[in-house]
């Protein structure tokens, strides 16, 4: 082989590896969707792999009928429906164990995410995560793995310190009832935020699996718009301050060069078992089928640091 063949096929090589980094760190991607309805949940089926995990939203004052049917749908699709728990909507322990035991019974759900809530008063005695966790109404209904919120852009009403007081006391909670955890992240828009953290977590002897929260592709408009309303200011105003975007606030973007960094960051194991968790801001049929082709390898690497996805074909995907 010639020098310059040489020279060609390297380039060739490591965009090959990295391109296998990217759909190796995307296989396990779950994503997130708020109100999924059967037409949702078939589209859904249609892109993503066969037990791809889809995470239904906790929303305020939410008919907790629609939270069963919403997790039936998902698993009638074939896949795993993991609902977030509210415990600032619970009007106590009891109420909890019904909806878990409609979930288990009707869903098959063996996993949620248990969160504060963003209710400014709570419906009764619950007042906090690790308070419904303690009351036992998780392992009494079965539930095997707990998810704990994660923030690497912080709180608007906590401080780092209490942020970390209260991640270490709630994992510390639902290891003591028997359950596997896992973190999931609020999203966020900056890779240097989110490596610093992971890699501040695995410092503290942290090493459980992390779901990296990530806005699905939209426009920028919606992501800001989105930053705003759930606190997380600093990516926000990073994201804003980024040459070009401001001129290109109705355009379509995605989170590429976050997974990109995220891949290359992950070399050698240092962030740990991690994968993303896409927030389906620009529709669950839309940030479904970008993740499949993601997930699939079908992308092409451009110079921004990020990459473009190429459409799959419905069914063509599967993590065998």
């Amino acid at each position: 082989m010639s020098p310059s063949s040489i020279a060609a096929a390297e380039p060739m090589t490591l965009v090959a590896d990295e391109v296998s980094r990217i759909a190796s760190l995307m296989r396990y991607c779950s994503m997130e969707a708020t109100r999924p309805s059967r037409v949702d949940a078939q589209l859904l089926r249609e892109a993503l792999p066969s037990g791809t995990e889809i995470f239904l939203s906790a929303v305020p004052k939410r008919p907790r009928d629609e939270v069963v049917l919403s997790a039936r749908a998902i698993r009638v699709a074939g896949l795993e429906p993991v609902p977030h728990l509210a415990a600032r909507g619970f009007e106590d322990a009891q109420a909890a164990a019904e909806l878990l035991a409609r979930l288990r019974g009707e869903a098959d759900v063996t996993r949620v995410l248990v969160v504060g809530g963003d209710i400014a008063r709570p419906a009764g005695e619950v007042a906090a995560a690790q308070q419904l966790i303690e009351t036992g109404v998780l392992r009494q209904a079965g539930i095997v793995r707990v998810g704990i919120a994660g923030h690497p852009d912080g709180h608007p009403l906590m401080s780092d310190e209490e942020l970390e007081s209260t991640l270490v006391t709630k994992i510390a909670a639902a290891q003591s009832q028997g359950h596997d955890v896992e973190i999931v992240t609020q999203f966020c828009f900056e890779p240097g935020t989110l490596i610093r953290w992971l890699e501040w977590l695995r410092a503290r002897g942290v090493n459980l699996p992390v779901r990296v929260g990530l806005a699905g592709p939209t426009t920028l408009m919606t992501w800001l718009n989105y930053a705003r309303r759930c606190g997380v200011r600093a990516s926000a105003q990073a994201l804003a301050r980024s040459s070009g975007l401001v001129r290109h606030m109705f355009n379509a973007v995605a989170p590429d060069t976050i997974i990109r960094a995220l891949a290359e960051a992950s070399r050698g194991e240092r962030l740990g078992q991690i994968s993303p968790h896409l927030f389906s801001f620009g529709g669950t049929g839309p940030t479904a089928r970008w993740a499949a082709g993601a997930m699939h390898g079908t992308l092409t690497l451009d110079k921004e640091g990020g990459f473009h996805v190429e459409p799959l074909a419905a069914g063509s995907i599967s993590r065998s």
